[in-house]
């Protein structure tokens, strides 16, 4: 047995369902012990498309996305959806190929060489390992595996020389124990945060994506705490449409900055505080927390980043919440739910929200609207267009892991289609939309054909506004000529049934919902597209 053929029985047994890979001179005795596993391989037409649809998967299912990568270009060109996974804490395994261990770092001109791909992708990564041996490859995964599982996600990359995947692995030990558990909050700091939390009278929680898997027990937390809550876009879904404490994610609006600048203690659960979150509008750094923050985090150094904390708890979001609403004294629960206030706080901030709110974004939530009402178990992916910006505050999706996106964090273009992807073979049974504008789309395009092929029955959600005019704005809002953001824009419809995909453009709301009823269950995707402006938008 190879250490390539090693790898993949691993990675079986560590739970792997599914690789994402295009395989080339440098990779295929990666492939070799592939048919001896139920591993289902999945080729995108783009290493930057396998990045996002590892991406995808994972954020639907929690498990790591993994991918198969040639050496060199291979590599730059799954850096971009590497930085996306990183900055929104996804857990993603890159496996990719280096030339031989003889040959690394001398620079002879070899097929794909870099000086040195490790120090391409380090820093987007926990870390970054080439394997000298087989011998290390049990230990090297069960790393990789403890991040994912155990720690802050984020992803890591393994690279193997030529030689070492052919090497033989027969010796090796396929042993790799259970990942580990992440950490229970210390009761000394539950102590802490609980004392500060029962003397609040004005208390609001912020909570992140960190918190994805609290779902069962975060409204317990807040009900007891009779604490306004607001959800940043990878929490959504957190909290029920409608629970009368969420403020929704509207924390980038001057009306819910204003609550939290008054609120005389502050609990934020896994989240950095980051600007994309809390600062998304204007990015004139107006956050203010002028009350005593409690921060919980599973990453240590992020519970001092951006804003320092007066309560530190270490531990995973979801044990750090039963903690503390175990150890909330009734007293203080029944104090609350006596003389609750927390609803009205929240009613009176969304009230003066209708006054803020843009005019220009209700075309684009009469569209979310459309869409949640025709599917109602369904999950957006969205890319970086502004139907998404608009849903990133306005959204409430049912259920957690039902919407994300490219547009905060790292930003990219292009992560919308392939994204999606991911997510429909994580999530079958359910309806995916892909939610990409014309600009954003033609990054990634090509990506059709692989999930017609992979009978990933995506709905693709295209607004065409024939441009990048959100750019197009920014640069007239600072006074710059507009030059290069007036884009030709492509036949899309066309372009689409060429890749075997069904597409319709849409002029009326009962269209569109009637589209999106008979595209849920269809093996091939559909590509819809809905011009800006459309006068079914404007209904309401």
């Amino acid at each position: 047995m190879t250490c390539g053929e090693l790898l993949v029985q691993l990675l079986e047994s560590l739970g792997v369902e599914v690789v994402f890979g295009i395989p080339g001179v440098h990779t295929v005795e990666l492939y070799r012990g592939l048919p001896a596993t139920r591993i289902r391989h999945v080729t995108p037409r783009h290493e930057q498309g396998a990045g996002f649809m590892a991406d995808g998967y994972a954020r639907v299912t929690g498990k790591p996305g993994v991918c198969f990568i040639i050496t060199g270009p291979g590599m730059t060109n799954i850096l971009t959806p590497v930085a996306q996974a990183y900055a929104d804490s996804v857990p993603m395994l890159v496996i990719s190929s280096v030339n031989q261990t003889e040959q690394l770092g001398l620079g002879g001109g070899r097929l794909h060489e870099l000086p040195s791909q490790r120090a391409i992708i380090a820093g987007a990564t926990a870390f970054s390992h080439t394997l000298m041996r087989p011998d290390e490859l049990p230990q090297m995964l069960a790393r990789a595996f403890a991040v994912f599982y155990g720690a802050r996600p984020r992803p890591v990359h393994i690279e193997l020389p030529l030689n070492v995947i052919t090497a033989s692995a027969d010796h090796v030990s396929p042993r790799i124990g259970t990942p580990p558990l992440r950490p229970a909050p210390a009761p000394e700091a539950i102590e802490r945060a609980a004392a500060a939390l029962e003397r609040a009278r004005s208390p609001v929680v912020l909570v992140g994506g960190g918190a994805i898997a609290a779902h069962e027990e975060l409204p317990a937390l807040v009900e007891a705490l009779d604490a306004p809550t607001a959800l940043t876009v990878n929490a959504k879904g957190l909290l029920p449409p409608g629970h009368p404490l969420s403020l929704g994610s509207y924390q980038s609006m001057p009306a819910v900055r204003a609550l939290i600048a008054s609120a005389d203690v502050v609990l934020a659960i896994g989240t950095e505080l980051g600007e994309t979150d809390y600062d998304g509008i204007d990015f004139d750094g107006g956050l203010r927390i002028d009350g005593t923050l409690i921060r919980v985090d599973v990453d240590a150094e992020q519970l001092h980043g951006n804003f320092v904390a007066d309560v530190p708890v270490l531990a995973d979001a979801r044990l750090a919440i039963q903690a503390l609403t175990e150890r909330l004294t009734p007293r203080t629960r029944t104090a609350r739910s006596s003389a609750p206030n927390g609803a009205r706080r929240v009613s009176q901030v969304r009230q003066q929200l209708q006054r803020e709110v843009p005019a220009r974004w209700r075309q684009q939530r009469r569209l979310l609207q459309i869409l949640q009402d025709a599917l109602p178990d369904l999950i957006i992916v969205g890319d970086s267009t502004q139907p998404v910006y608009a849903g990133n505050l306005s959204y409430e999706p049912r259920g957690p892991r039902s919407w994300f996106n490219s547009a905060t964090g790292y930003g990219t273009l292009g992560y919308g289609l392939p994204a999606a992807v991911g997510a429909k073979l994580a999530a079958p049974h359910r309806p995916v939309v892909a939610l990409v504008g014309d600009g954003g789309l033609q990054f990634t395009l090509g990506e059709l054909s692989s999930a017609v092929e992979a009978r990933a029955g995506v709905i693709v959600l295209l607004w065409n506004n024939y441009g990048y005019v959100e750019i197009k704005r920014y640069m007239e809002y600072r006074r710059i000529e507009p030059i290069g953001v007036d884009i030709y824009t492509p036949d899309f419809l066309t372009l689409a049934r060429g890749f075997g995909c069904r597409a319709e453009r849409v002029t009326s709301a009962g269209q569109l919902r009637e589209l999106l009823q008979s595209a849920a269950s269809a093996a091939a995707p559909t590509v819809i597209e809905v011009i800006e402006g459309a006068a079914f938008l404007a209904d309401e």
